[in-house]
């Protein structure tokens, strides 16, 4: 369903291509779902998952993950969350992933607080109750959990190295664990975008310190580095 956001956003117009009718049209809609892949970056930090994405973070998939990110546009999120539920069964199915068949949480990484405030939505958070869901429908017992938090601040990461990123974020998050433990032993990470991959890893290690195995990471899109190891 439409929602009057996205019309105030961006009236009557594909968030991708421009297009005017659908919010999404069939053509960007192939390109954000055409080509789910391992994209990990090159180097990868230490402690990284499996990490998949399902496009690469350039044309259409760029405007559309921006438009829904930062400019308000949430009835993008079905798409984006259709999109990363494909990669996430895609990478299931690639690595025989016996831990999909239990109990599973699909875990968000959480964006600064300031970020929230000024976007006024949590985007990832919003994709991670509908990859879940998703997900269930398909048979499999995932669950949304926002386990974690923000245990500090950070420098805004814009401009700087892989290594200054990896300084910048560890120990930046932990795990806020509800009353009788982790409400699952494997989680399967889930972000908007992978660039050097310090974010992923340092939730990896956070939900690691906790006893809670984090085999796989999935995102809508991955920026190119100077190369990625990619496996189709």
């Amino acid at each position: 369903m439409l929602t009057p956001v996205l019309d105030l956003v961006l009236p009557g117009t594909c968030a991708g291509c421009g297009a005017k009718g659908a919010r999404f049209c069939d053509g960007c809609v192939a390109e954000l779902t055409g080509s789910p892949a391992r994209r990990r970056p090159a180097p990868s930090p230490p402690g990284l998952p499996d990490c998949w994405s399902a496009a690469p973070y350039t044309g259409v998939v760029r405007k559309a993950v921006v438009a829904y990110k930062e400019r308000g546009a949430v009835a993008l999120a079905g798409v984006l969350a259709q999109a990363a539920t494909f990669t996430a069964v895609t990478a299931i199915g690639r690595m025989e992933a016996s831990w999909a068949r239990g109990r599973f949480a699909v875990v968000p990484v959480p964006s600064a607080r300031r970020n929230l405030r000024g976007r006024g939505h949590d985007p990832v958070g919003r994709l991670a109750v509908l990859v879940a869901r998703d997900l269930r429908a398909l048979g499999m017992p995932a669950r949304a959990w926002a386990g974690l938090v923000q245990a500090r601040s950070v420098a805004d990461q814009a401009g700087l190295s892989s290594a200054e990123r990896a300084a910048n974020l560890m120990g930046s998050l932990q795990v806020a664990l509800p009353a009788g433990g982790a409400p699952a032993p494997v989680a399967l990470l889930l972000d908007d975008i992978v660039t050097t991959g310090a974010t992923l890893a340092e939730a990896a290690r956070a939900l690691r310190s906790a006893g809670v195995r984090t085999p796989l990471a999935v995102t809508v899109a991955a920026t190119r580095r100077r190369s990625w190891k990619s496996l189709r």
